[in-house]
């Protein structure tokens, strides 16, 4: 089956929405494929709170563009970096296609962000600085009222009044080029065909590949047995649009080796179950011993590598362990979102056994904890600088004696956010080959899209699906009129 459109995009999250509406609202007509069924569509963004790093609904953070740039890449070449202070247009083809963090790329992001919130606000999307579950941040967040699931209905009812048609359990499979190479369509699988045909520019926006175990193993090696998305959503990523730009000769962008981590309780079926509450105890591994420095800094700016480490450790699990004590932290409690209850003992000794880690063990590493400690000012929710003395690894705010029952653990696994590896993209959204020319035709935005390296820049995701998303669907609409001929020319 045949259907021919001016813009077909692939995912209906953010970034599809926002590609999908922009298109729309240039003329086009368009498509979303969308894998989930109508009751579970929006990927990852149904399910996230959707943090966006900005100051307030215009201005993007103080630390935006200096964090992305510090988590640009490794050891790049310093000689090809230089080449970045010069114009776009002059750069080499070989700085075109590098897989590092784009300057260009980051400052669009931040330059559209206040723009692109703007935009979203006419189809009623509301922001605010409520509290969160990160009582201690090192950035300044605000989030769309009713978190990504706002964001999906506003936009997608936006869609719908433009006339966009959704083709639910619907997957994209294949690019669909003509002989010039130019992407003139996909092919698409769904209950009632193996051979869907949609004809038009394509926007790639269907996420990572947190969803596909193969791909997991392939790219993040043996330890991903371990990793789980954090959401239902994720599990609905599996990597098409990644496979399916690579395979038409699309450069890769973004850390395939790693993902955006979150820590979680493993116990837990619900949608994210994050136990946030570390700072304020010990981490421990399932010998009892601690292995990471527990508090070096705001909890947004920690808890990646802290979750990423315990992926490494045996089992890919460690315990937070708290004492009374934890009560003292104003509402400690919206940073714990898990539905199970944490194992509570009277003695270190009981709760080692719930947990089932050696009793001496732990007993033995409290002990050493509690000794390291000193007397200071408590401080719960700024960095109070209360630390460890002589202890290794260090803890370097809130250390305080673990010393009053009841003992409490929560298990603590790394789960899957997003993974970080994807396409290579202008700032026009447009898929970029290992040449640096643009694959005509083509766009990505999302997941889809890789851009992050080192430590996730927090409260990015979000913004970078919408603005990207909005800036593919612009761009699409715009040359929709002279990729209708070409179109024709391939139909048999």
């Amino acid at each position: 089956m045949i259907r021919t459109y001016d813009v077909v995009v692939a995912g209906c999250g953010i970034a599809g929405l926002s590609a999908a509406v922009s298109a729309a609202q240039g003329g086009a007509k368009v498509a979303v494929l969308e894998r989930a069924p109508f009751e579970e569509r929006g990927g990852n963004t149904r399910w996230t709170e959707a943090f966006l790093r900005m100051k307030n609904e215009h201005e993007v953070s103080d630390d935006f563009e200096e964090h992305f740039m510090a988590n640009s890449g490794f050891h790049l070449d310093p000689s090809l970096v230089q080449e970045t202070a010069r114009p776009y247009e002059q750069w080499p083809s070989i700085v075109k296609s590098l897989s590092f963090t784009d300057p260009e790329i980051v400052a669009t992001l931040a330059a559209q962000a206040g723009p692109t919130l703007q935009w979203m606000k006419q189809f009623g999307v509301t922001y605010s600085d409520m509290a969160s579950y990160l009582i201690t941040q090192s950035t300044t967040r605000i989030s769309p009222v009713g978190g990504g699931w706002a964001l999906l209905e506003a936009l997608a009812k936006g869609a719908d009044e433009l006339g966009v048609e959704f083709f639910y359990e619907t997957t994209a499979e294949e690019l669909i080029q003509n002989e010039n190479g130019r992407i003139v369509g996909l092919r698409a699988t769904s209950r009632e065909s193996r051979n869907h045909r949609f004809m038009g520019a394509v926007v790639l926006a269907c996420g990572g590949f947190e969803g596909n175990a193969e791909m997991q193993a392939r790219y993040l090696g043996p330890a991903s047995r371990y990793i789980r998305p954090v959401a239902r959503g994720g599990y609905y990523n599996r990597g098409e649009g990644i496979r399916m730009g690579l395979a038409v000769g699309a450069a890769p962008c973004g850390d395939f080796a790693e993902y955006h981590a979150e820590p979680i309780d493993p116990r837990s079926g619900v949608s994210e179950p994050i136990v946030f509450m570390f700072p304020y105890g010990i981490l421990v591994d399932q010998n009892g011993g601690r292995f990471i420095d527990e508090a070096s800094d705001a909890v947004d700016a920690i808890y990646e590598n802290i979750s990423r480490v315990i992926n490494r450790l045996p089992g890919g699990i460690a315990y937070a362990i708290s004492d009374a004590g934890l009560d003292d932290v104003p509402n400690w409690q919206r940073t714990v979102r898990t539905d199970e209850k944490p194992y509570q003992a009277d003695t270190l000794a009981q709760l080692a056994e719930q947990i089932g880690v050696c009793a001496d063990n732990l007993e033995r590493t409290v002990a050493e904890f509690n000794a390291a400690t000193v007397p200071g000012e408590f401080k719960p929710l700024e960095k109070d600088g209360l630390a460890t003395r002589s202890l290794q690894p260090p803890k370097s705010n809130w250390a305080r004696p673990i010393v009053k029952p009841p003992y409490r653990a929560w298990p603590i696994s790394s789960a899957n956010c997003f993974t970080f590896g994807g396409l290579r993209c202008n700032t026009l959204a447009q898929v970029i080959d290992h040449d640096g020319r643009a694959i005509p035709g083509l766009y990505a935005a999302g997941e889809t899209m890789g851009i992050y390296y080192g430590r996730y820049t927090g409260a990015t995701s979000v913004l970078r699906g919408a603005v990207y998303g909005r800036i593919a669907g612009l761009h699409a609409a715009e040359n929709c009129k002279a990729l209708s001929t070409v179109i024709a020319g391939a139909l048999p």
